[in-house]
């Protein structure tokens, strides 16, 4: 029997000018979740938006990066694994097409994560793996994730 979760966002847009031409309307818009912080969002400047706030593609990227995150954390610590740090500068490629469309085509994580011993490292290094075919996002995306990890035993520091 397969469970199901369901979630619910607001994505909230406003310009008092409307959408008249596509070079005038602001981009700024407000993503909530009920009893949360909201997030002030924009598009990415390449598409006329606000470099400050947060845009589409960087939360996709996160939302990757995040997800791998969390499932490499619970195996370690149902492997015996001890991390004491993890920090991923994660990358992604969009591909945009002559008509406007695009698509990401690639996402690389670069995890680096310290652990409490060396005889922790090898172990480790090898539940990345694991942790892709757990994490969610990742089964959900139409191209594969890779992944760099680098594992560093708080001895060695």
């Amino acid at each position: 029997m397969t469970k199901k979760h369901h979630y619910k966002t607001l994505v909230s847009w406003h310009d008092d000018n409307g959408t008249i031409e596509y070079t005038s309307y602001s981009r700024d818009h407000i993503i909530a979740v009920a009893n949360k912080p909201e997030i002030a969002a924009s598009s990415d400047p390449s598409f006329r938006g606000n470099p400050a706030k947060y845009n589409p593609e960087e939360l996709f990227l996160a939302s990757i990066s995040n997800c791998h995150m969390l499932w490499f954390l619970h195996l370690c610590s149902a492997n015996g694994i001890i991390v004491l740090h993890y920090e991923d500068n994660a990358e992604g490629i969009m591909e945009e097409q002559n008509n406007g469309s695009g698509r990401f085509i690639s996402v690389t994580l670069h995890p680096v994560v310290t652990v409490s011993s060396k005889e922790m490292a090898a172990k480790a290094q090898e539940l990345h793996a694991e942790a892709n075919k757990f994490c969610f996002i990742a089964n959900s995306l139409n191209f594969a994730v890779t992944h760099h990890p680098k594992i560093i035993s708080k001895e060695s520091e």
